[in-house]
Parts: C-alpha cells; structure tokens; sequence
C-alpha cells in the first residue's frame, strides 16, 4: 500500500502559496483494509475516506468511465490495481494531476510541473470534456491565479466551447452552478471568470441576465457610451479591490440588470410588465439557489443603485424611503455596502479612480442627521403606538430638510 499527497496540495506548495487542504489518494489497497485501520468511508459507493485523526479525505485510487450526462454520470472502478498515474489522468487540470510519494518524489506523468511554470492552464486528456463541471474549474482556476499570470491554453478553452456546442453544460445541477460562481467571487479578479464562461458560450446558458447586458450601450449624461457587459466586470474588478464580500461583489455585477430589460420585453412581448431590474435579479438567484442573504443586498442595489446618481436633488422623502428601504436602522453596514457598489458602478464608466465620488459623503451625513433622533426621545413626550412611528418619521423629515436647506446656503456638496 502506497500513500500519495495529490492534487492542489502539490500545485499550491509549488507556487509557494498557503495549503489549506491536503488530500491523499492510496495505491494498492481495499476498502475492508482502510476500515481495518480505523478509516471512515463517506458514501457507500464511492472510495473516499477520513482519516480517524487528521480527518483529511484519503481516496483508492480509482478510474471513471462516462456512462450518462452530466457530472455525475460515471462509474467508478477502484481496485488495488489501479495505479497514482490512471487515478491522475482522470483529473481536470494538469497543475491539479501531480502526487508526491511519502519520500518526496514528484509523480508528474502529464506535464503539470512544465505548465505550473509556464503558467498555462491545460486540461489533462480528453477526459476533461465528460465534465461540464470542468468548464466553470477551468475559469475559476484563471480567475483565482490570473495574479500570477495564469492563462487557459487555446486548446483546452477550444475544447470548453465544444463541451458548450455539445450540450453538456446544460446538465450542470443549481447547486454546483452556484458553489463554482461563488468560489470565483472570492478571487482577486472574479471578472476573469465570468469573461472565461462568456469567452466560451457558457454564461449564456448558466447566466443569461448577465449575458445580455454584452452588446448594450448605454450613455450617461458625463461618461463615454461603455458595454453595459463590459462596465460589469470592470466595476467588478473595481469593487474587488475594495473587499472581500460576496454578497457586495455579487450586488456590484448584477446592479444594472436593468439595462437588459429591452432583450426580454423584445424576446416574450407578451410579458412586457413582468419584468423588473429586481425580477431579473429573482429570476437569477432563484434559478442557481443563490442564498437570501446574497439575493436581498442584490435587489436593493439594483432597485436603487440608479437613484444615488443624482443623490443630491433627492427630496427628504425619498431619502428617507431609501434609507427605510435598506433597513439602515437595524443593518448600517449596509450603507456603507451600497456606497461602495455605487462608486464602483460610477468608476466602471471610465475605469479610473482619480474621479471625485461626492455621493458617499452625502448619504453619511444624511444618515448621521437622522440617526441624531432619538425613538426614546419620543417615546418619553407621550407618543404611543402608531403615533410614535408618526412623529419619529415627522423629525426625520424636518431634519433632513433644514440639514438640506443648509447644505445649500453654503454651497456645499
């Protein structure tokens, strides 16, 4: 029995990055055996198992055969005859198809190594094509690495646009949709990956609405005409150096989904009032089971992302509407995450940070007037019930219209 540290271990050590996870595949060896030594298999069909200590995932090394559609149709074959170089090939990538012996041999049969330096990424065999899924890894492995330089080889994303021609993307499940889209939007530049899927035909099939805002220009009053696909992924990449929330990244590039109303009121006029900036986003998150806590920063966003333009001119009502309607006095973060949706969104028109972006301190002051009053303030004048929301929404009110009144006078903002 042979033990051998594979896959993204091997690729991240190499490329002098953290290991978070180190997974193990084993040569020569049954199932009752790893049993035998306290292992704990995870499934009753499939050879993986957890170590009874470190609880890092040990597999038998195994090979698949394609039977049915989709990622899940293989049939496995594991058997101690089967060896770290057939478990190898089976895998997607050649920078994730190296092993290391337990004396540090390096188990590189496919050039992983050679491509790990060249800074390619290249799929194994042809193999790669029974995976859809493999399609979304590839663009999130450029999108993950594109930092260091890393490029898909013209061969391999030729065979991911025949893999889309084939139909097979088509049986990629919600929930792997999402898990793969979700994993890039932590990277330093998730618009790599969703320029990758657009590149090879995917992200039409898996996410239309953004798709469709490619080949939509759109003008604003003091910016040049921009692709409202491209602004996407550039204030994507903008708000990416910003932070790391997924829910933010997520809310910046679908924030003016909008902009592609015209397609879907074009393509099923008879449905011409059904859609909205926040039923595309519905559509959306509901189709690959984005989590509510994502969808709902994304709705109030895009319902009102357009608005903060022209913040400046907005009466003290819709202010406050605004502020009721992000929920500001249980969740202020949220404030702030609009604003930094917002400025990403103003800088993606020209693709500069050297723009002065008065409409965040606008709101905060705004938000900081109203946040001076006080509910027990009321409360102890007498107010009760319903005269109390009254009265509270009364002083909002008046005070964003004096505070209003003397921005102005001084020519401030």
């Amino acid at each position: 029995m042979k033990v051998f540290l594979v896959g993204g271990a091997i690729r991240d050590k190499k490329l002098n990055l953290p290991i978070y996870d180190r997974d193990w595949v084993i040569e020569g060896a049954t199932p009752e055996e790893l049993i035998t030594k306290g292992f704990q298999q995870v499934g009753k069909d499939f050879p993986v198992f957890l170590h009874n200590e470190s609880h890092e995932e040990y597999a038998l090394a195994r090979t698949e055969h394609k039977l049915g559609h989709g990622y899940t149709g293989f049939i496995t074959y594991f058997s101690p005859d089967v060896t770290i170089e057939q478990d190898l090939i089976r895998r997607d990538l050649t920078i994730n198809a190296m092993a290391e012996s337990p004396n540090g041999t390096l188990i590189d049969p496919y050039g992983g190594l050679q491509d790990l330096n060249n800074k390619v990424l290249r799929h194994v065999s042809e193999a790669f094509r029974e995976d859809p899924l493999r399609v979304l890894r590839a663009a999130r492995f450029a999108a993950r690495f594109a930092h260091l330089g890393f490029h898909i080889a013209p061969e391999t994303m030729e065979l991911m646009k025949q893999m889309i021609t084939d139909n097979e993307i088509n049986h990629l499940t919600p929930e792997r949709i999402w898990c793969e889209t979700k994993k890039a939007l932590k990277t330093q530049n998730p618009q790599i990956y969703f320029q990758l899927l657009r590149d090879c035909g995917a992200l039409a099939i898996l996410l239309p609405e953004i798709d469709n805002l490619f080949g939509i220009s759109m003008c604003k009053k003091l910016y040049p005409t921009i692709d409202m696909g491209i602004h996407a992924l550039i204030s994507l990449e903008i708000v990416a150096k910003i932070t790391e929330e997924i829910d933010v990244r997520f809310a910046t590039l679908t924030c003016n989904l909008s902009n592609s109303l015209p397609h879907y009121q074009y393509c099923l006029p008879h449905h011409k009032n059904k859609y909205s900036e926040v039923s595309l986003i519905e559509m959306l998150c509901h189709r690959i089971r984005i989590p509510n806590s994502i969808r709902e920063l994304a709705k109030i966003v895009s319902k009102y992302n357009n608005l903060l333009n022209n913040i400046e001119i907005l009466e003290p009502e819709m202010l406050l509407i605004l502020f009721n309607s992000i929920d500001v006095w249980r969740k202020p973060k949220r404030l702030e995450q609009i604003i930094m949706i917002h400025k990403a969104c103003i800088f993606g028109y020209t693709n500069t940070k050297d723009k002065i972006y008065s409409q965040g301190s606008y709101l905060r002051s705004a938000y900081k007037i109203i946040q001076n009053i006080s509910v027990r303030a009321v409360i102890d004048e007498g107010f009760k019930g319903q005269q109390i929301s009254k009265e509270l929404r009364r002083r909002h009110l008046s005070a964003l219209s004096q505070w209003k009144h003397d921005i102005s006078s001084k020519n401030i903002y």
